[in-house]
């Protein structure tokens, strides 16, 4: 676990993991980069939800691991991959949380995507 100051989800900072029924899909130089009807909505205070997909819904052949990293004192420590056939927009495109902090512990081995750096996220309501 990182080393830093860990803040703790609370009613100026909700965060709520669930399982989705949706089915997201994303899309990347015209190739299936992630299909599943197994993700996690993540709700975090205002922010916009952000679907968490399991790894084995993922084509992990189509992503390069970065050196990248980020800090958010409520999920902790955020890896990174590229997805190289997006170009340079799909630079450190997507990210996950591997020793996430406990209160949002079902995030670990799950991907979330920037809609922006790929070509499409799909969502459906199930």
């Amino acid at each position: 676990m990182s080393s830093r100051v860990q803040r703790i989800p609370g009613p100026d900072h909700p965060i709520e993991v669930k399982p989705s029924n949706d089915h997201v899909v994303v899309r990347v130089a015209d190739r299936v980069v992630a299909d599943t009807r197994r993700s996690l909505s993540l709700q975090e205070a205002s922010y916009p939800v952000v679907h968490y997909i399991p790894r084995d819904d993922v084509d992990m052949s189509l992503l390069e691991r970065t050196e990248h990293h980020t800090y958010c004192p409520y999920k902790g420590d955020a890896s990174y991959y590229s997805i190289p056939s997006a170009g340079d927009r799909g630079t450190n495109a997507v990210w996950t949380y591997e020793h996430p902090y406990d209160p949002v512990t079902p995030i670990k081995d799950y991907l979330a995507f920037y809609g922006t750096r790929v070509d499409s996220v799909e969502v459906t309501p199930g």
